[in-house]
């Protein structure tokens, strides 16, 4: 019987291959190794989301700048990914404030280019490395409107917290009118025919009043401080 998959005879093609995916790993290890250097101070930090093709004279621009002016005012860094529409909003904000403005930017073919309201900039080639270092480094979670990009980091942040795969923290859609659909769906269908627990719903609040944002993540804090838990490090670490 032959075998399912079968071998190359070409030794050195697959020699070549083999190291150059060794080198690729070695360039996101050095991606990580930097990211976590220069993003080691800036706790207690919040991660924000939303659309790089929002204009400025589009209302979620003054939405997304008076949020993050908010909470840099309030000790927090703000921490979003760099490029233009909601994300220069937040950054713009955040470097008005008394708090770091971060951005986690990424090479891409078209879209991201990094605007210029950030007092910490850093530049992934990686998706999987800036992934991580946004869940790393977030004390809490603010999602404005935004496309796959948005989505994307939105399931992927409730996995990790549903999983216990990272801390529970506020995570805070903003703009009832864009969510609510969503919201719906994942009660009706994903709830409903129990794909996930109704409980799960619990890891989303929804919350329109930019200084309600920041009311939201301190309470959440209370009794508590910023920093990880020494669990909650190690579950880190487990990413």
């Amino acid at each position: 019987m032959s075998d399912k998959i079968p071998k190359s005879a070409d030794t050195a093609s697959r020699d070549t291959l083999a190291a150059g995916e060794a080198w690729h790993l070695f360039r996101i290890m050095s991606e990580f190794v930097e990211a976590t250097e220069r993003l080691n101070d800036i706790r207690p930090a919040v991660s924000v989301f939303g659309s790089a093709r929002v204009p400025v004279d589009h209302p979620y621009y003054p939405l997304a700048e008076k949020i993050a002016r908010l909470l840099s005012d309030a000790g927090f860094s703000v921490v979003s990914g760099g490029g233009p529409g909601t994300m220069e909003a937040f950054n713009r904000g955040a470097h008005l404030g008394r708090s770091p403005s971060v951005g986690l930017n990424i090479e891409l073919p078209r879209e991201q280019l990094g605007n210029t309201y950030q007092d910490i900039s850093l530049l992934f080639r990686h998706f999987f490395a800036r992934k991580a270092m946004f869940v790393k480094c977030a004390s809490a979670y603010v999602f404005l409107p935004g496309g796959f990009g948005t989505l994307d980091e939105l399931t992927e942040v409730l996995v990790l917290m549903q999983t216990g795969k990272s801390a529970r923290v506020p995570l805070i859609l903003v703009h009832e009118p864009y969510w609510e659909g969503l919201l719906r769906w994942m009660r009706d269908r994903l709830a409903g025919e129990k794909m996930i627990n109704p409980e799960d719903m619990d890891l989303i609040q929804l919350i329109d009043e930019p200084q309600a944002i920041v009311d939201a993540i301190f309470r959440h804090f209370e009794h508590r401080s910023f920093q990880p838990r020494a669990s909650e490090r190690e579950i880190l670490l487990s990413l």
